[in-house]
């Protein structure tokens, strides 16, 4: 059999691999800056991009679709190549794939800094964005497939699985997620609304979770791992059960994000029966990659990369425990909403994710440059470092989320609430403070990596092209005997694809159709009526904001959530949300009845300088929402996009929008006029109390009537 000479593109690989260090820096830099601005509101700046509202989407879209997306390619680029004994399949692909992901990177933050929002966890880039990262996606997808299709190796090994499950499912929760209706080049409106919204938003958030920085680490894992402790995969038939039943049961749990809201009930079991299920094939990645380790433990001792790698899948398999466990009524009751959350996503995020990255880099860049880690010594540092980095962010916030739960339900003898919500916010800053120390600490260890690797490329010469060769793949593969089931879908990765996209496809499906035909999941309120053209303008500012990062709009059926907050959530409130605004975390209070709680004046003043009204609070200024006008030009089109979603406006409505904005602002601004306030009737002021004024009126108005 002639044997061929051939190369592996190790250029692609040394892109993302710079790319991985860069944003990893960037974006937790972002992260670090949003941690100390909770408790030094100062650190704002008075400056609308550095507020917390827009530096956590940046913050979140850094580290995870730059930093660990970069990380993914890094190691899919590297591995694959290696495991097909193939080249990639175009060299120009690969560049267009780097190129235009950092493009999109690097407008992501632009365009989130400036306010250009979809509003949507994890999803907030807007819809120019979003085509162009379906374009980037597919790019990246014909290149990997292109690549398996000419592969030298008959066998397609466990860690191809999940790239091909990860390229499937994530295109399919992108696309899915992102259906928008644009009003202009920067704005756009969710094409879902309210409970629908809600239901596909945590569809796709919990995946893009699973999907983003779960299965292809688990793909990384199942390469570098074995590779970095010299020893094969612990059992390939686990590995086999492990693939399958976690993309097929990952993808039914993200109703478990909205337990105890207005999502139907069957909706929400559905997420709590599968997410507990999750754990037997979570733990059996995480078993098969530490008993990989059986017979090498010594080495743990003396190589940084294992330590890493170590860490990491304990990491991940301590998140996969308490992901389920969170999912559980009992415990969601009284983690969600609070800084618990927080905890959990970090565990993974900082311990399976970072470190698996971190252990990655070490094992490849020596490699590439061929030469010798400039100095274990400060890769060992880096992991002590970075390892009481995560134990002192992760701690302090679980001790948080269990004192905001406690004190938020805790009633006094008389029946009556014992704490203030702010009460709650102060006694847990000294935790917040605690945090931002640990994630000093972590980003400490990322600089000392950097210097570590600088000093490691510099010792060695890189090797662009790396020359192998291997014999081709035979026409014809012979078997002896029956051939198992899986070995034949091994061979055939069209196959593969298929089978992926239809087991992670059901749940999807199943959960949606439903919610979205049967009218009884989602039913009407007579008194709920859209947003008047004032109101909208006010709500597009709240999203552009970032006011959901901080304040949910979402009261569960609580003793203690009713007393403090109202009349408890019903679905048909938010048939006119696009998109919905229930939020995650509670880092101020709930504003779903906040409409008609305080007079125009105090929202006015609380907005300029919110210690002023509510003292030790954490919340900044929002000063140029006094300075800045709302454009009343795109009245019309907002009116007539809300009209194409099935918002009931009445014909012709658009044109004669802005005459009912104008009488509503100058109402609002008669009101602050009266207070001595003065103020401008198009000012974004103006617009923003109109919604905050609105919200809950039209439950409180039906109570009223009923009475």
């Amino acid at each position: 059999m002639q044997i061929e000479k051939f190369s592996y593109d190790n250029k692609v690989v040394k892109w993302f691999a710079f790319a991985t260090i860069f944003w990893g820096i960037i974006g937790m830099t972002a992260g670090l800056w949003a941690a100390i601005a909770l408790y030094y509101p100062q650190l704002n700046l008075n400056y609308a991009p550095t507020t917390f509202g827009r530096m956590r989407p940046v913050h979140t879209n850094a580290v995870i679709f730059a930093f660990v997306g970069n990380g993914i390619f890094m190691g899919v680029y590297y591995s694959l190549q290696r495991l097909c004994k193939a080249r990639m399949f175009s060299d120009l692909m690969s560049k267009i794939h780097f190129w235009g992901w950092q493009s999109i990177i690097a407008a992501a933050a632009i365009t989130l800094w400036a306010g250009y929002t979809s509003g949507k966890e994890y999803a907030e880039l807007e819809w120019p964005l979003d085509i162009a990262i379906t374009l980037v996606w597919v790019i990246f997808g014909i290149n990997m497939f292109g690549t398996i299709l000419k592969r030298r190796e008959s066998h397609i090994y466990v860690a191809i699985w999940f790239y091909i499950a990860t390229w499937v499912t994530v295109a399919m929760l992108h696309i899915v997620n992102s259906f928008e209706l644009p009003i202009s080049m920067w704005k756009s409106y969710s094409w879902y609304a309210g409970v629908q919204d809600a239901l596909v938003q945590w569809w796709y958030g919990h995946n893009a979770v699973a999907f983003f920085l779960t299965t292809p680490y688990l793909g990384l894992m199942y390469y570098f791992l074995p590779k970095a402790a010299n020893r094969p995969v612990y059992s390939y038939r686990l590995s086999i059960i492990h693939f399958w039943a976690l993309i097929f049961i990952y993808i039914w749990a993200g109703p478990h994000h909205l337990l105890y809201t207005a999502l139907p009930d069957w909706a929400q079991s559905l997420g709590v029966v599968f997410s507990v299920m999750l754990i037997a094939p979570s733990w059996g990645g995480m078993l098969n990659g530490l008993f990989t380790l059986r017979g090498a433990w010594d080495k743990v001792r003396e190589e940084p990369v294992l330590k890493f790698l170590v860490v990491a899948v304990t990491c991940y398999g301590m998140s996969t425990f308490e992901g389920p466990m969170l999912s559980l009524k009992s415990v969601n009751a009284i983690a969600h909403f609070s800084d618990w959350i927080i905890a959990h996503v970090h565990v993974g995020a900082l311990g399976w994710n970072g470190f698996l990255t971190f252990g990655v880099l070490y094992w490849l860049i020596p490699r590439m440059w061929n030469t010798q880690l400039y100095s274990k010594k400060l890769a060992g540092t880096h992991f002590w470092i970075g390892t009481i980095g995560i134990v002192l962010y992760a701690i302090p916030l679980y001790w948080a989320g269990f004192t905001q739960s406690m004190m938020w339900k805790q009633f006094t003898e008389e029946g009556q609430l014992k704490f203030q919500f702010l009460e709650t916010v102060t006694h847990i800053i000294p935790m917040y403070v605690s945090r931002s120390i640990g994630g000093t600490l972590y980003l400490t260890g990322a600089f000392i990596m950097l210097y570590n690797l600088v000093k490691t490329m510099k010792s060695g010469s890189f090797v662009a092209n790396e020359e192998v060769e291997a014999a081709p793949l035979p026409t014809e593969i012979k078997t002896h005997g029956k051939e198992h089931w899986h070995r034949w879908i091994e061979k055939r990765p069209m196959q593969m694809l298929l089978f992926s996209f239809i087991a992670v496809a059901i749940g999807g499906i199943l959960e949606f159709v439903p919610t979205f035909l049967v009218k009884s999941n989602v039913p009407t309120i007579s008194s709920v009526k859209p947003y008047t053209p004032l109101e909208l303008h006010g709500r597009d500012i709240y999203v552009r904001e970032g006011c959901y990062t901080c304040h949910s709009q979402m009261i569960r059926p609580f003793r203690d959530e009713v007393a403090r907050y109202g009349e408890y959530s019903k679905a048909g409130e938010f048939v006119y949300d696009h998109p919905f605004q229930w939020g995650s975390k509670r880092t101020g209070p709930d504003l779903a009845r906040e409409g008609g709680k305080y007079p125009d004046s105090w929202h006015y003043n609380h907005m300029l300088d919110p210690q002023s009204m509510s003292p030790g609070s954490i919340m900044p200024s929002y000063g140029w929402l006094f300075e800045d006008k709302i454009d009343t030009t795109l009245t019309p089109k907002m009116i007539r996009a809300m009209q194409t979603l099935g918002v009931p406006y009445e014909e012709g409505y658009a044109e004669k929008a802005n005459k009912d904005l104008n009488n509503q602002a100058n109402g609002i601004r008669i009101n602050l006029k009266m207070e001595k306030i003065e103020v401008g009737k198009h000012d974004e002021i103006v617009a923003l109390i109109a919604y905050l004024q609105r919200l809950g009126k039209d439950i409180k108005s039906a109570q009223t009537a009923e009475k």
